[in-house]
């Protein structure tokens, strides 16, 4: 009988834990942020294709404050990956088909395939975030929900999928200066909503429902892996690079060797060869 890996909580990181002024948290320039993205990307699409070629599956988790840059590290993370090979979930509230099933179910229907990325923009956590602050779980529905969401993660990697969880860390000033230019542009200006600004006055809520979070469900296998984004150059990297560090432990990213019967059919077809 196969006996479930035990669930052992993790030291749980704080929102405490990093001061989002400190320098250490910034990239010096452009050209540092360019050379960087270039080498994390290619990172992270050797990364994908060892998922692709072995049949692995990952969960990559996104969770932050409004404003807080997960839009802009996705991008990142995704833009030279096959698009064939990775699904971004973004979560919003729950569809009519949705509303009235178990808060996991929505989830449940978007899990990886195999040889795939799963991208979660906003997830399961919501429950324990969201719902909580502003009222549409119960204290007892959220409160359950830490034993049902390390279940559920377990069951998921007993099954083989990897979990990276980040949380995008930014101070309420950078919030309000975000907030500012998404006013001020009109390219931007889609993405500042009402709920928003009604959720900024929640900020202490939502601060201590995110230790709460922290301390319940960063877990051994699926620890929190916090952010410093209040400088998005820095932010963008560092995800990747934690998300890259994650995935790549213990998995052999050597390709596999070529099909010897397609080296020959080339040859004999198109007169082609291996180059050295």
């Amino acid at each position: 009988m196969h006996t479930p890996s035990p669930i052992v909580l993790s030291p749980a990181p704080s929102l405490d834990d990093i001061d989002l002024n400190d320098d250490r948290y910034a990239l010096a320039d452009k050209r540092s942020y360019k050379k960087q993205l270039k080498r994390a990307q290619k990172a992270m699409k050797e990364v994908q294709q060892a998922y692709f070629h072995q049949g692995k599956r990952a969960i990559i988790v996104f969770q932050g404050w409004d404003a807080s840059g997960k839009g802009g590290a996705i991008r990142r993370v995704t833009e030279k990956l096959d698009p064939r090979g990775y699904r971004v979930h973004p979560i919003a509230a729950p569809s009519k088909e949705e509303q009235g099933r178990h808060y996991l179910y929505r989830f449940q229907t978007r899990l990886p395939k195999p040889g795939t990325l799963a991208i979660f923009d906003r997830s399961w956590y919501e429950r324990v975030l969201t719902e909580r602050v502003e009222g549409f779980a119960t204290a007892e529905q959220w409160q359950r929900a830490y034993q049902e969401i390390n279940e559920f993660e377990r069951l998921l990697m007993d099954d083989g999928v990897r979990i990276i969880k980040l949380f995008m860390n930014i101070s309420k000033d950078e919030q309000l200066a975000r907030f500012e230019e998404r006013l001020s542009n009109p390219m931007k200006q889609w993405k500042l909503t009402e709920e928003d600004l009604r959720n900024r006055d929640s900020w202490s809520h939502y601060a201590q429902a995110t230790d709460d979070m922290f301390q319940h469900t960063s877990t051994d296998q699926a620890p929190w892996q916090l952010i410093p984004a209040n400088k998005k150059w820095y932010a963008r990297i560092t995800a990747l690079d934690t998300i890259v560090s994650a995935l790549a432990s213990g998995v052999d990213l050597t390709p596999p060797p070529i099909d010897e019967a397609l080296v020959k059919l080339a040859k004999q077809k198109l007169s082609i060869t291996v180059s050295n």
